[in-house]
């Protein structure tokens, strides 16, 4: 992907783009997939970096949800877990299986929660992974040697999906590229453009990088920005009510001496009724999630220290050695974006089904929705959009397309295996110069080889966008992140040609934001 090449085609580019689509997390990314796999005119404008947002900040679980089957949302549990066998099929480099272990310490748990798989099994149909079976305590303490011992009674171990959510972000836009759609970071649309009958027929993008306004005409235009869609909406109706009650949730990295088997724990009620997760990820383990509401959306959310204090409790309950702040290795929060019932009571008893509604002016929202529904939900979307359009029908052909990148087998213990089939060019890269192959950093496995490949290949445009997204360094070990901040600017400065003012500025906004993932 070339993002200079891509400007220059908006700009020369004189008539009516089929569908342009607003938002670059999951959704978006999906619709732009979507559309143009269906030979769709497809331009996507995102205002700041591929999933900067929500949707690299999951617990990254593809997952049908065992809680929403406890809430009785069974419907959305069936299309997640389609969605989940699809999402496996389709992007195997960076979708895996993964066991999960509820472990037992009340005498009725394990009944109710092993016939609770059972169902959960059944409901997965042919695209299942596999049977879910009930655990002695001492299989248990087999498999996650660091649980919490006293009172296990035993448990249950079913399996679910995992992934590297920002990675899929990235292969998805080199998808929709590869389908000829034209995917723009850092575009920013200032207001929507229409015509004398009220209808939406464009929107006006300023470029962030260079300052340049671009008016862009479409025959459609959706709105894909997740916990930004009001703001979207409001440039279509200044009278528009809010309908996105954002949730937070957060998550703390732990060294892998915490969870040293291949196993995850799911502890499906927590003593306020939320669930908690301890997965193992790229060689760490992730434990999560609150859920709290939060009044305004924010690019950079920080965790509350109520919401720190929380995970740390519930994980000293359930892991045998005690994880202290100061084993924390990265905290990270995302904001879920959910459409808003009036009879919630709390954001936790939201639906996470998504939301499809057409505005007077044609303008398409898309909204809520989880990442492992992120296909169905652009299948609809935009069979809904080319309506509005007024474009040719034609049939959605996700459900068997091959993300880019796709590679049946991967070694997941090798840090380069996200790459894919995409690893032959990479492998090929770092032997340009032996350069390339130096660690960037002796407590994470990044070679400055993959700053040169996200600059050359994948639209990276700042330090945060390597560090954070295209390597997932700011996640694994924030601190170390920061004390390679500046190599890894001085490398970008080198490819891009920028000079030592580029490269502070570069590292203080970088600073800026890692210090809200780090742990005093």
């Amino acid at each position: 992907m070339n993002r200079a090449e891509y400007v220059d085609q908006v700009r020369s580019f004189n008539d009516y783009w089929d569908i342009v689509i607003v938002g670059g997390g999951a959704t978006g990314l999906g619709c732009a997939v979507d559309a143009a796999s269906r030979g769709y005119k497809t331009l996507l404008l995102e205002m700041a970096d591929f999933a900067k947002g929500t949707s690299s900040r999951s617990t990254k679980l593809v997952h049908g949800g065992v809680r929403y089957l406890q809430q009785g949302d069974v419907s959305l549990v069936i299309e997640a877990l389609h969605e989940r066998g699809l999402m496996i099929q389709n992007a195997p480099h960076l979708v895996s299986h993964q066991s999960f272990i509820v472990p037992s310490y009340e005498w009725w748990n394990g009944p109710f929660y092993g016939i609770g798989m059972k169902v959960y099994d059944a409901l997965a149909g042919k695209l299942g992974i596999k049977k879910s079976e009930s655990l002695t305590k001492k299989e248990v303490l087999e498999k996650i040697p660091t649980l919490e011992p006293e009172g296990l009674r035993g448990g249950v171990i079913y399996y679910d999906g995992q992934f590297d959510d920002a990675r899929l972000a990235i292969n998805l836009a080199q998808t929709a590229a590869d389908e000829g759609a034209i995917p723009l970071n850092y575009m920013k649309v200032k207001s929507l453009i229409k015509n004398g009958s009220g209808f939406v027929e464009g929107l006006v993008a300023q470029d962030h990088i260079n300052g340049e306004e671009f008016k862009i005409n479409a025959r459609v235009v959706v709105n894909a920005t997740g916990i930004f869609s009001d703001s979207i909406l409001k440039m279509d109706d200044q009278g528009h009510q809010n309908m996105i009650q954002c949730a937070q949730g957060i998550h703390l990295v732990l060294d892998k001496e915490f969870l040293p088997g291949d196993a995850a724990i799911m502890v499906p009620h927590t003593d306020d009724g939320r669930v908690l997760f301890a997965v193992p990820w790229h060689g760490k383990a992730i434990v999560g999630t609150t859920d709290t509401p939060i009044d305004k959306p924010s690019l950079e959310p920080v965790a509350l220290e109520e919401e720190i204090e929380f995970v740390l409790r519930h994980a000293k309950q359930y892991l045998a050695k005690n994880p202290e702040r100061s084993d924390v290795q990265s905290v990270f929060a995302g904001l879920r974006p959910l459409v808003k019932p009036a009879d919630a009571k709390n954001t936790s008893e939201i639906s996470r089904s998504h939301h499809l509604q057409v505005s007077e002016s044609g303008l398409v929202t898309i909204a809520g929705g989880k990442w492992t529904t992120y296909r169905k939900m652009a299948e609809d979307t935009i069979d809904q959009a080319s309506v509005v359009a007024g474009l040719e029908f034609k049939k959605s052909g996700t459900k068997n397309l091959r993300i880019h990148g796709w590679l049946k087998n991967v070694d997941r213990s090798d840090a380069h295996s996200v790459y894919g089939s995409d690893r032959v060019a990479f492998d090929a890269l770092l032997e340009e110069d032996e350069s390339y192959k130096e660690k960037l950093h002796p407590a994470l496995p990044f070679v400055v080889g993959e700053v040169i490949w996200a600059l050359r290949n994948e639209m990276a445009q700042t330090l945060e966008d390597i560090l954070s997204r295209r390597t997932r360094a700011l996640l694994l070990n924030a601190k170390a992140c920061v004390e390679m901040a500046e190599k890894v600017a001085t490398i970008m400065a080198d490819e891009l040609g920028k000079d030592s003012d580029w490269i502070r500025s570069e590292v203080n906004e970088f600073n800026e934001i890692a210090k809200n993932y780090i742990l005093d």
